[in-house]
């Protein structure tokens, strides 16, 4: 499984405007709904809030990924944000988080979404394909990135 099987160009925004973690999470899932037909976006949202009140998935080093099962989706689907302020995401080391990567999976399936998580995590962990992954420009420059990191990694 690679990371661009579920997350598309359109899934990326390398200017998120909210600073608090609500907020980044109201903006992701709209974005979100921009690229996949999600119907009720407030039954996402409140998966995603329910998920982070067992505890944050801002997981340190400018990073989070805020993940949630809901019914309102056929599939595995990701979206990604950049916010060039940081965003406030309770995150593990106290530190802003920059680099959100949203996952959103049917209820039913565990599987697909452990490996995501995994592979997602696998992405981030390096300090250095982050760093260019925040300096890049437009949407189709991130997501070239993670293709080629993940055929490097294959």
């Amino acid at each position: 499984m690679k990371t661009t099987d579920f997350l598309s160009v359109k899934g990326i925004k390398l200017d998120l405007e909210a600073t608090d973690k609500e907020g980044v999470l109201q903006e992701m899932v709209d974005l979100l709904a921009e690229v996949k037909s999600v119907g009720d976006k407030k039954a996402i949202l409140k998966a995603l809030i329910e998920r982070e009140n067992l505890g944050s998935t801002g997981i340190g080093q400018g990073i989070a990924i805020p993940h949630g099962k809901t019914d309102k989706v056929d599939g595995l689907f990701a979206v990604l944000g950049v916010s060039k302020k940081g965003v406030n995401f309770e995150a593990l080391d106290g530190e802003p988080v920059y680099i959100l990567f949203l996952l959103v999976a049917p209820k039913d399936t565990a599987g697909p979404h452990l490996k995501a998580l995994a592979q997602i995590s696998r992405l981030l962990r390096d300090s250095y394909f982050c760093e260019l992954l925040r300096r890049c420009k437009t949407p189709k420059e991130v997501f070239d990135l993670i293709a080629k990191e993940e055929s490097r990694k294959v």
